[in-house]
């Protein structure tokens, strides 16, 4: 146990050398996404002065911009490439590598990217919600949310990672992923709320969307940490995490079974 323990630091720590070995590609993400998040304000600026209200579906311009760029922030600490990191392992034939390590190969590559979260957490996340925090004076509590923000964004994290591993998996069969990939992230980033706030959606889409995996990994930790209506100390809150835990089991044996399967289908080019 205490072995198995030590092999995951060692994992952990050597993700978090390898996402401080590439500082400058953080910093151009850094910077898209600050050009991102002007588009945004003026977009959803416009959108509610045409709107001729302060608040829409219960929303204030303030709480919708608020919501996006610690949305976005999100997006860059969960956000991982082991689906492009896979199709290129698959193709130059390097996967074979760490399948011959004494770590399975999910285990392997889950603690691996966990210490590039680690650091993304602490140099995207961290401070975009400090800075949010003082040009809002102070909107967000800071609190018990803070605690079952934590709970509910390592969830997150698991759900993310399994979605991955899902359609990496999908490698095996293809060798080449990018198009799926693509389809993907369209879906995760609008079912979840990273894109448009579930606020905003038709009534009967949101009653559905509100029980798909999706929205567990941004909209609830958000809606959390926001402590939006119904995701107070209550039954709104324990459901919402009983949600994201029902998922993180179910998507986490599904993508071992699917793995398991696939792997005796592997073809290798390259080596």
């Amino acid at each position: 146990m205490i072995y198995n323990i030590k092999k995951y630091l060692a994992l952990t720590k050597l993700g978090m050398m390898e996402k401080l070995h590439y500082r400058l590609g953080t910093f151009v993400t850094l910077f898209g996404n600050l050009v991102y998040l002007v588009l945004i304000y003026f977009l959803w600026k416009a959108i509610y002065a045409s709107a001729g209200t302060d608040c829409v579906n219960g929303m204030t311009l303030n709480d919708t911009l608020v919501y996006l760029v610690l949305a976005t922030a999100l997006f860059n600490f969960l956000e991982v490439f082991l689906i492009w990191d896979m199709s290129r392992e698959i193709q130059s034939g390097a996967i074979v590598l760490k399948l011959l390590k004494p770590m399975s190969f999910r285990g392997y590559s889950f603690w691996s990217y966990f210490g590039e979260n680690i650091m993304s957490f602490c140099l995207t996340f961290v401070p975009t919600f400090v800075i949010i925090n003082i040009l809002t004076h102070g909107s967000i509590a800071l609190g018990m949310n803070l605690l079952f923000f934590v709970i509910s964004v390592l969830m997150a994290l698991v759900l993310n990672f399994s979605v991955d591993m899902l359609v990496a998996t999908i490698c095996l069969y293809t060798e080449s992923t990018w198009g799926i990939n693509m389809v993907k992230e369209c879906i995760v980033l609008l079912l979840s709320g990273a894109s448009i706030p579930l606020a905003f959606f038709p009534e009967g889409l949101r009653k559905v969307v509100q029980y798909l995996p999706f929205r567990c990994i941004y909209d609830t930790p958000l809606s959390v940490l926001l402590q939006k209506p119904g995701f107070t100390l209550g039954t709104g809150l324990g459901f919402s995490l009983l949600l994201q835990l029902v998922w993180c089991v179910a998507l986490g044996v599904a993508g071992a079974v699917f793995w398991s399967i696939s792997l005796k289908k592997i073809t290798v080019n390259g080596g």
